[in-house]
């Protein structure tokens, strides 16, 4: 089994056991921040029980219908995982305002109190472990997972406050206000969750960071002059890279086709973790403006 699977695994285990705690303590004091906290847990399982698809499809090779693997499934996973959070955080909320109409009493504080206090521990853990993995591994599903369960590390410490605060003070419309908190919270996570997997989904280039070394390396090879059509994308834990590479027209083949392989090893080296695909087409001159001018010219034909 693959870190990444056992990721998902533990996180799976993690937000079972927290469920069944969470669930029975809140059903039992009323606290809608409990509540609510039992709620996202069950959408955590769902949500690792998906990325473990995700992860088990996305490491399947390429092959005669998918040509570039399928990948781009880890994407679609946290897309699918930021709009289940964002429906979690809005739920919250109404269940919030609900709770600060209606004014239902809190019970068993002392109960709700040490099991958020156990959720907090175990789930600190568990971030730190897919933190782990994440950085290990590259992967955007355990990346997304562990964004999930540090939005409830926050969410659980606040409600554990909130407790504390309602116990001392005996203000119970603290947990209302808690809830309100959390949900605007997780919604803005979501938005950040879906906005990533959606620019994988529209292929947008990589970091700049590593376009702008991708620059550097073609410009550093002696037998380059110029090069042109510079463009990257990921799906998964694969970059891919396309670049014309323009050479003198007298020299070799051989020659050119080494300068070629210095670049690529050069690369691929920038995150050797990661599987790099780069497709470089030799140029004995720069072709770029008489291929601009026939893409222009085939437009207007087509219109």
């Amino acid at each position: 089994m693959t870190l990444q699977k056992k990721a998902t695994v533990v996180s799976s285990a993690t937000a079972s056991v927290l469920i069944i705690v969470k669930l029975f303590i809140g059903l039992m004091s009323g606290s809608v921040a409990v509540l609510a906290s039992a709620i996202d847990s069950v959408l955590d399982l769902i949500v690792s029980a998906f990325n473990y698809f995700a992860i088990l499809k996305s490491e399947q090779p390429a092959n005669k219908t998918f040509n570039y693997g399928k990948g781009k499934i880890e994407a679609l996973a946290a897309v699918i995982e930021g709009t289940v959070i964002s429906v979690s955080g809005l739920f919250i909320f109404y269940t919030s305002i609900k709770k600060a109409i209606v004014h239902e009493p809190l019970e068993y504080l002392g109960s709700s109190i040490l099991v958020m206090a156990i959720s907090l521990v175990l789930t600190i853990a568990l971030v730190v472990f897919l933190n782990y993995v994440a950085k290990k591994t590259r992967s955007m599903v355990v990346k997304s997972d562990a964004l999930h369960y540090q939005t409830d590390v926050l969410s659980n410490g606040a409600i554990l406050i909130s407790l504390v605060l309602i116990q001392i003070t005996h203000f119970e419309l603290i947990d209302s206000i808690m809830g309100v908190v959390i949900s605007i919270y997780i919604i803005h996570s979501a938005y950040e969750l879906i906005k990533d997997g959606v620019y994988i989904l529209l292929d947008a280039s990589l970091d700049e960071q590593i376009v702008e070394d991708i620059r550097n390396i073609i410009v550093a090879e002696k037998e380059i002059s110029d090069f042109h059509y510079l463009k990257t994308r990921k799906s998964g834990n694969t970059n891919f890279v396309d670049v014309h590479l323009v050479f003198s027209p007298g020299i070799s083949l051989l020659r050119a086709h080494h300068a070629g392989d210095r670049i690529e090893e050069k690369i691929k080296e920038l995150i050797p973790s990661d599987e790099w695909v780069i497709t470089a087409h030799l140029d004995p001159y720069d072709d770029s403006e008489m291929n601009d001018r026939m893409s222009s010219f085939k437009i207007d034909e087509d219109l």
